[in-house]
């Protein structure tokens, strides 16, 4: 028995450079698709957010002579090429794939419209969530918030390189340990970095739990659908 039947996976777009130092890594990326599909076919509904940050992130595109809103147009077109390449690799898996933007481009994929999404889910179809919020000033995390509100995913899954939220920075600190859970209110209190406040907001005020995991160790994502305790659970 599943223990989530309804999924938002935010992945990050630096995730999908692997050891490379820019753009997308074919290994990484066919990992990702191959358990994303092993849980879709548990009869998981699944969406994604992917940021961009492997192509272009817009708070560095102000350090280099562009306004904020510029920046962040182009950030959002690198989260589009993110879920293109992502669609691309379901389809060579015999996957279902619909990628759905956050702005009109229609020879790239559909408007979001949740009814649209929620026939997408119901068909197995893994609907890939672009262009993040289509707003300047608003993160991917901010995004997948949102977008996992809309669709009333049972959680969010944050897929990252770590295996969850540590006291301290583990690369940084050998003493740091890490929370198995750990609540909305002592999360913020701690000042832990699990999502930035806009999107950690969103999930506390509309009850959505958020798990922190390491997306990078094939197998856990599978794990963590069947109930295994792994990574850190953010909840109420």
């Amino acid at each position: 028995m599943v223990k989530y039947k309804r999924i938002l996976l935010k992945l990050s777009g630096e995730a999908l450079m692997g050891d490379d130092q820019y753009g997308l890594n074919t290994d990484i990326i066919n990992s990702y698709v191959a358990q994303i599909k092993e849980v879709s076919e548990l009869g998981v509904e699944i969406g994604i957010v992917i940021g961009g940050g492997n192509i272009f992130r817009g708070l560095t595109g102000t350090g280099k002579g562009y306004d904020r809103v510029k920046g962040d147009s182009m950030g959002m077109l690198a989260t589009i090429i993110n879920s293109i390449a992502l669609e691309a690799a379901f389809e060579m898996i015999n996957q279902k794939a619909t990628v759905f933007t956050s702005f009109s481009i229609e020879s790239i994929g559909k408007r979001f419209n949740k009814q649209e999404v929620l026939r997408s889910l119901k068909n197995s179809e893994i609907a890939i969530f672009s262009g993040g919020t289509g707003n300047p000033y608003f993160t991917t995390d901010s995004a997948s918030a949102l977008r996992a509100v809309e669709i009333e995913a049972d959680i969010l899954l944050k897929g990252t390189r770590v295996d969850g939220i540590y006291t301290a920075d583990p690369e940084k600190d050998l003493s740091a340990t890490k929370y198995s859970k750990i609540s909305f209110d002592e999360a913020y209190a701690k000042k832990l970095k699990v999502m930035d406040l806009t999107a950690f907001t969103m999930c506390k005020e509309n009850k959505l739990p958020i798990m922190v995991f390491d997306m990078n160790k094939e197998g856990n994502l599978k794990r963590l659908i069947l109930g295994e305790e792994i990574g850190t659970l953010v909840h109420l």
